[in-house]
């Protein structure tokens, strides 16, 4: 046996191959946020969401677009705020999420940080973000980039969201879509629906299994939440004991974590 003195065993939860196949299999769409980082008139992260709902669409997604029109900055309100409670329930209503932002000064824009930084880590007991699926595009107006997407990626991180290995960087945006903002055939356009065919896979794949995942050790301490194979090991061995000692039985199916 390992010696491991700082760690509480009770809490500990080896995985278990059994538990990664969920009990039920949602059978609805998956459901996808997108949101976009800027409030130009024509605004090509916008043009880019636009274009990445209408593939998740084709590919059997619901999706819904966040307009950041009217979001206030951070902390300059109340979390009551309308435009901040449709932010959240959006969150919550999602499965998976795509954030697209434009690169500004080598970073993303203060629209895309405004939307990210409005979505607490948690609202009491429930977390708007934690197991959900995200995919990171970015636009630029000169050459090719990927600080934006890197900054995306570690605020998806931060968010304890399960960012995909795939993304999308578009780079002379302002050449990449027609007037009526569609965009052109281009191998820009093709990565934008690898992306999205990855994020549908990704979110089918986690979205029911998305609570074991995420269950972590440091949390179920924090908590006092026994770890269920703590729990079976326990009655195991009250049941064994009870039975050396001809004693009675001790139901414990009532205190199992399911």
């Amino acid at each position: 046996m390992i010696d491991l003195p700082a760690l509480q065993p009770q809490f500990l939860a080896p995985p278990e191959l059994p538990r990664l196949e969920p009990e039920r299999r949602a059978a609805h769409p998956p459901r996808i946020l997108l949101l976009y980082g800027s409030l130009r008139e024509r605004s090509f992260s916008r043009l880019l969401v636009e274009e990445a709902a209408r593939i998740l669409q084709r590919l059997g997604a619901e999706t819904r677009v966040f307009d950041p029109r009217d979001l206030p900055l951070p902390d300059a309100t109340a979390p009551d705020h309308p435009k901040v409670q449709e932010l959240r329930a959006l969150s919550l209503w999602s499965e998976g999420q795509v954030w697209c932002s434009p690169e500004r000064h080598g970073a993303i824009s203060a629209v895309m940080k405004a939307q990210i930084d409005w979505i607490p880590l948690a609202i009491g007991s429930v977390r708007p973000t934690q197991g959900r699926t995200l995919a990171v595009m970015q636009v630029s107006g000169g050459s090719q980039s990927f600080n934006a997407v890197n900054t995306l990626r570690l605020l998806g991180r931060w968010m304890r969201m399960i960012t995909i290995p795939n993304q999308s960087s578009v780079a002379k945006a302002y050449l990449e879509f027609e007037e009526d903002g569609r965009m052109k055939p281009s191998a820009y356009y093709d990565r934008v629906v690898d992306v999205m065919e990855e994020l549908m896979k990704f979110t089918l794949l986690t979205r029911d299994r998305a609570d074991y995942l995420v269950d972590r050790y440091s949390e179920r301490k924090a908590d006092g939440r026994v770890a269920a194979e703590a729990e079976l090991a326990a009655a195991a061995m009250a049941h064994e004991g009870a039975q050396v000692t001809g004693g009675p039985l001790v139901d414990v199916s009532s205190r199992l974590v399911p």
